[in-house]
């Protein structure tokens, strides 16, 4: 063994770290973890308009639902600083691609809602492009290998209620399939 060499593994990042960083001070992320129920009052009390204030306007306070501004897909989340948050899931499902078109589901507008409850179970409000999809069980288990250590438990709920049609697709799914050759202007409208 060298002198270099080090046996115990280097500090991680404790909760104290992270909320000071979510809260933009050392200050604000103390308060945080001694009253975690005022995180939305620190928040508004010292937060610049960085990625932890899109998250706040996106998600609201603890329970409340709000669409996310760039997909409009509802977002729920119980606030709870080192929880994941119902937009940390939607950034996961961007790595559950549908194998037939190749794009992820948010971007193809498969993704209806998404909602974290107090026990930190995710709960998913998905389609499919049509009922008769065959591949449920497959992005079920792409699901389960991105969200696996995010969240303790998930569920899907498929829904066919409003349909899915192309108008649902995101931009960024509109300009992936384009680039890969579909012609929107001779698609069919609904």
């Amino acid at each position: 063994m060298t002198e270099d060499s080090n046996l115990v593994p280097q500090p991680q990042a404790s909760i104290l770290d992270t909320a000071s960083r979510a809260l933009g001070s050392e200050e604000l992320g103390r308060q945080a973890v001694v009253s975690p129920q005022s995180v939305g009052a620190l928040a508004d009390a010292g937060a610049d308009h960085s990625t932890s204030s899109h998250r706040k306007e996106n998600e609201g306070e603890s329970g409340i639902t709000r669409p996310d501004l760039d997909t409009g897909i509802p977002l729920t989340a119980v606030d709870d600083i080192g929880r994941a948050t119902a937009e940390d899931v939607r950034e996961a499902l961007h790595q559950v691609i549908d194998p037939e078109l190749g794009i992820d589901v948010v971007d193809l507008g498969l993704v209806y809602g998404i909602e974290i409850d107090e026990r930190h179970r995710a709960i998913i409000t998905m389609t499919l492009t049509t009922p008769a999809c065959p591949l449920t069980d497959l992005l079920e288990d792409q699901c389960a290998s991105v969200l696996a250590g995010l969240v303790e438990e998930f569920r899907i709920d498929w829904t066919w209620t409003p349909q899915w049609t192309i108008d649902k697709i995101l931009p960024e799914g509109r300009e992936q399939l384009e680039a890969i050759g579909f012609n929107f202007a001779n698609m069919p409208k609904y």
